[in-house]
């Protein structure tokens, strides 16, 4: 199965998933940070890799991106990306202190801090996913990249195998103190791995 191949109605279940784990993942930040921190799930689409860069800035712009395998009952890959300012408001509102320099002094402690919010944020939208389809999906170890958006995509290739045309991507709105923070999450499953998440989501 084709990504390009889903009907209104198979997106409108992603959607319906997203939107779940949207919540799931701000109630754990909120409880992880002690203050509000709301989010939405204003679009889901499917997008050609090679226009991701665009989606999430110039191709040129410093981002960060935490990226993780998916294993278990199906396979693929997660991308959760960050724009420097995103990165560096959600970061220090844990670590606490000056808000650091992006990219030059964005360092271990803040990139060990983003690693464990993508974690949540991840972790969340697919145990929404598992809890639809009845599934284990176990998430690997994040791992970073700091670089232009351009070139963030290559380097998911090299983490994670084979190059795919086309992938799910959930634009995310945080909202914390009156300030919108924009994330993107990217759900690149194997080619298997889609037809299984469609028919026991009952959308196939």
């Amino acid at each position: 199965m084709d990504l390009r191949s889903l009907d209104a109605s198979q997106l409108d279940g992603m959607r319906e998933v997203a939107n779940i784990g949207a919540g799931h993942a701000a109630t754990a930040l909120s409880q992880m940070t002690g203050r509000v921190i709301m989010i939405s799930v204003p679009e889901v689409s499917i997008v050609k890799l090679e226009e991701v860069d665009v989606m999430i800035g110039e191709p040129g712009e410093v981002v960060a991106a935490v990226m993780m395998k998916v294993l278990g009952d199906v396979t693929g890959r997660t991308v959760q990306i960050f724009s420097g300012e995103s990165a560096v408001k959600l970061t220090t509102m844990l670590v606490g202190g000056a808000e650091p320099s992006f990219p030059d002094g964005f360092g271990e402690l803040h990139q060990s801090t983003l690693k464990e919010i993508g974690n949540i944020i991840v972790g969340a939208y697919l145990n929404a996913l598992s809890d639809f389809m009845g599934m284990l999906l176990i998430m690997s170890v994040p791992s970073i990249a700091i670089d232009m958006a351009g070139a963030i995509m290559t380097t998911s290739y090299l983490n994670f195998g084979e190059e795919k045309d086309y992938v799910f991507c959930v634009n995310t709105e945080m909202l914390m103190d009156d300030e919108q923070i924009r994330a993107h999450f990217l759900l690149i499953p194997d080619d298997a791995a889609l037809s299984v998440i469609l028919r026991e989501m009952k959308l196939a």
